[in-house]
Formats: structure tokens, sequence, C-alpha cells
């Protein structure tokens, strides 16, 4: 697929309306919402952030589906948040994620393809957010369960 031809994207952290962060912002000026959605994977506790990993079966991660308002601007705009995601480094290092196409289930029981931001680390050790819902985890954190 050519990137220029999907101008989707699929967010799961920081960039959710409902994180409050000013990468939303970012994402508010450019892009606009399609509504909640799904994609099958997991959702770890990395302590600042949450880290997504593709998965099978019945194990999905909650997050928010958003498409490009001007197509022309979609690769500028992509670069700029695949700086934010970590995906360029220094020559030698690994990059945070890595940017690839997911199947997103939307809420109304469509289904559409997004760019989703996979972690490129390993999780072996970190909490999972069982829910796959990073805000309802960050509530259930702050009310001590």
């Amino acid at each position: 697929m050519i990137e220029n031809q999907l101008y989707t994207l699929f967010v799961y952290g920081s960039l959710r309306q409902g994180f409050r962060h000013q990468a939303y912002d970012y994402m508010s000026r450019y892009f606009r919402l399609l509504g909640p959605a799904k994609v099958k994977g997991l959702l770890y506790d990395l302590g600042g952030f949450p880290a997504a990993r593709p998965a099978t079966g019945d194990h999905f991660i909650v997050g928010e589906l958003y498409q490009i308002n001007t197509a022309s601007e979609f690769q500028w705009a992509m670069a700029q948040i695949d700086d934010y995601e970590g995906l360029k480094v220094e020559t030698g290092e690994t990059p945070l994620y890595y940017r690839a196409v997911a199947n997103v289930l939307l809420d109304d029981g469509g289904h559409a393809d997004a760019w989703i931001y996979w972690y490129n680390g390993d999780v072996a050790d970190k909490p999972l957010i069982a829910s796959g819902d990073v805000l309802d985890y960050m509530r259930q954190q702050q009310k001590g369960g």
C-alpha cells in the first residue's frame, strides 16, 4: 500500500482527545475525529506512557480513529507525529515505536485500515493494561485500584 493513499490514523494514548495532552492540540489542527474505535492488540503500562503490541484473539486496544483534514498535508503531519512517537533516532539507536497499517474496528460495527504506532521494545516485565483502554486504566490508578 502506498503511504499517501491511506489518510487515517488510530491513536490510543496521548494523542486521544480525552488524554488532554498538548499533543492532542496538534492532532485536532490537522486531523478530524471519525469516532471511537479499537484494534486487535495488547496494551502495556511503561510508566509514563502506554505501549501497544499487535495480538490475535479477542484482545483489543481502545482508541480513536482520525482522518487528515487536507490530504496534501498528510505526509508532513505524519512526519511530525513520527518524530513525537520516537521514530526518528540517531544512527545506531532503535526507534521507540514503528508505524504500520492495522485493521480498525469502529463502534458502529464497520472497519477501516489505519496507521498505528506499535511499540518496538520489550514488554516482558511491564504491566498489562487488561481493559486495553489507557484512559480507563489511568482513572483506576488515580482511584487507587
